[in-house]
């Protein structure tokens, strides 16, 4: 592994015990090895996402940590649309890394504890645009015949920690050639 040159922060950090579509925002979150955010209606090993437990319930948790960075948030807001931390269901906000074109197996260091391995881009889905009309399209779009997400990326949880806004995130670049990410 090799640790790239710039280092990123958390903004902010956001948690829910239910089906919310947005995250509630909070001083910090725990995070649980093999589980993700403690308390968070989407923890645990086997995936919780309802549209792929309907598929196969026993299926890995691949979806335990949903990072989005504010860079886009602040993007949409200047096309328009309010978007806070949280809204979009991140558990923890960003600034400073190119989170979406990071590949697959990306270590990040959060604070002196957390250990969180990438798996993919987070689908946007229809509820984005029940948040807020026009959003979706903002989200995930066609562009040179594929499609553009861009509503974060999610991660499993390889080290226990707490995660608070200010914390210094690492980035950790696997060896081998770049794979990118795919939705998960």
């Amino acid at each position: 592994m090799s640790v790239i040159n710039n280092i990123g922060t958390v903004v902010e950090v956001s948690s829910s015990t239910g089906r919310e579509f947005s995250q509630d925002r909070c001083n910090a979150i725990k995070i649980a090895a093999g589980h993700g955010v403690v308390g968070n209606v989407d923890g645990g090993d086997t995936i919780k996402h309802r549209s792929r437990m309907e598929i196969d319930p026993a299926q890995p948790n691949l979806r335990q940590v949903h990072l989005l960075p504010v860079e886009l948030l602040e993007e949409l807001d200047r096309k328009g649309f309010e978007v806070n931390p949280g809204d979009l269901g991140e558990n923890i906000t960003t600034r400073g890394i190119d989170l979406v074109n990071l590949g697959r197996d990306t270590i990040l260091r959060i604070g002196a504890e957390t250990v969180l391995s990438v798996t993919g881009l987070r689908n946007p889905c229809v509820e984005i645009e029940q948040f807020a009309p026009g959003l979706l399209n903002e989200l995930a779009y066609k562009e040179g015949g594929n499609v553009k997400r861009k509503a974060g990326i999610m991660c499993i949880a390889l080290c226990s920690g707490t995660v608070r806004p200010t914390d210094e995130i690492t980035v950790y670049h696997p060896e081998g050639p770049h794979v990118p990410l795919e939705r998960v």
